[in-house]
């Protein structure tokens, strides 16, 4: 219990990076962090090719609009699996130059001790925060609605019950119920789906984007978002 404390509470009082996805649990998490810390930036890792974030496929375009809108900086860099973890440490001692005591995820599962963030932030010497961990699935999207924030669904894996049509789908409660009713987590923390965060309380004005087309690619369909040709130039 003291160790959940810990982590739930690593950003009390302490500048924060946040590694940033741009989907809704990395979102709350900030939100909360927000409470109790100050953040100085966000984390973002992307494909090898540096075309799109690889947790969530999104273009560093659509990334950048989103910090702007939240008021922050972003620490980007791409990088293979191979040299995942080194470009993740060197992006954490680029943040800890800036101020960064802290580095806060939106994890809500993970072992107790020794989890891969706990391990980089050691090498470093930085604190770990994990708001969500810990929470009750249905409750932390049930907070995340209830706040405000709007999230399309970007990410669907067919072989675990998404569909093609729940792409471009925004998270509501009735959505969520619809979910569950069709055995779905409805964090998606099986891997049955990722989220954009669009709009919300921490966000100076919404994100305005075009959807795409469709892509598969084996068990997977990506719903890519285009930023609209207004808000480019905001």
């Amino acid at each position: 219990m003291l160790e959940l404390k810990k982590w739930k509470n690593g950003a009390k009082g302490h500048r924060f990076v946040l590694s940033f996805s741009g989907g809704k649990d990395s979102v709350l998490a900030l939100y909360k962090a927000k409470q109790v810390g100050e953040a100085i930036g966000l984390l973002v890792m992307l494909e090898e090719e540096g075309k799109r974030s690889r947790s969530h496929g999104m273009s560093p375009g659509l990334i950048e609009a989103q910090a702007k809108s939240i008021g922050l900086p972003v620490y980007m860099a791409a990088s293979s699996w191979r040299n995942y973890e080194k470009e993740f440490i060197h992006l954490l001692e680029k943040a800890k130059i800036h101020g960064a005591e802290a580095l806060v995820t939106g994890d809500l599962d993970m072992e107790a001790h020794g989890c891969w963030h706990e391990k980089v932030t050691e090498h470093v010497g930085l604190r770990l925060g994990m708001p969500l961990w810990g929470m009750n699935h249905r409750e932390a999207v049930k907070e995340f609605i209830n706040l405000g924030f709007e999230t399309i669904i970007v990410t669907v894996n067919l072989s675990l019950g998404m569909r093609e049509d729940d792409l471009g789908r925004t998270l509501t409660h009735d959505y969520v119920e619809e979910l569950e009713d069709r055995g779905i987590d409805p964090c998606g923390e099986g891997g049955e789906f990722h989220t954009t965060v669009i709009n919300g309380p921490i966000f100076k004005f919404p994100i305005h984007v075009r959807k795409c087309e469709i892509l598969k690619d084996g068990e997977y369909a990506f719903l890519p978002l285009a930023l609209k040709d207004a808000q480019k130039n905001n």
